[in-house]
């Protein structure tokens, strides 16, 4: 596991942004962190690296946002508003975990548990996990399985 530290949103961004640069098709990012950790934010980067610019926002009411026009989809799914597997299994959300594009899971744990993992996402042409803890105000510690770096 690598250590990212986070001093301010603009960089949780720009870390996102490498990351999408170098992100290929099949790739399932498992995001975890309390409310406000920079989830959402992280995932903003990850559209920008892929060349994408509209709109990212939580879908956090929608389950699944999908944007295009990038060199690479983005499916973004949020599962906060989900209490079990069988709720998400439900949703019919285990069909974003092989895609022509890039998939990232805010609030991962409630799908795969604190292991994000456990043979869930085989499927994936690569499952990586990403913790983003808050240490202060605008400080987030990003924890997170090496990428090539």
């Amino acid at each position: 596991m690598a250590t990212f530290i986070s001093h301010n949103p603009q960089e949780t961004e720009a870390f996102g942004r490498r990351l999408g640069e170098r992100l290929e098709a099949g790739a399932v990012l498992a995001l975890s962190g309390d409310l406000g950790a920079g989830k959402t934010r992280l995932v903003q980067g990850v559209a920008l690296g892929l060349g994408i610019s509209g709109r990212v926002q939580s879908p956090t009411f929608a389950l699944v946002n999908v944007h295009e026009g990038g060199r690479l989809p983005l499916y973004h799914i949020d599962v906060y508003r989900l209490d079990t597997v069988a709720q998400i299994q439900g949703a019919g959300l285990e069909d974003y975990l092989q895609t022509d594009g890039v998939t990232m899971i805010e609030w991962a744990e409630r799908w795969f548990g604190d292991g994000a993992g456990g043979g869930t996402g085989d499927g994936a042409r690569f499952f990586k996990t990403i913790r983003l803890e808050v240490v202060s105000e605008t400080v987030r510690r990003i924890i997170y399985e090496g990428f090539g770096d």
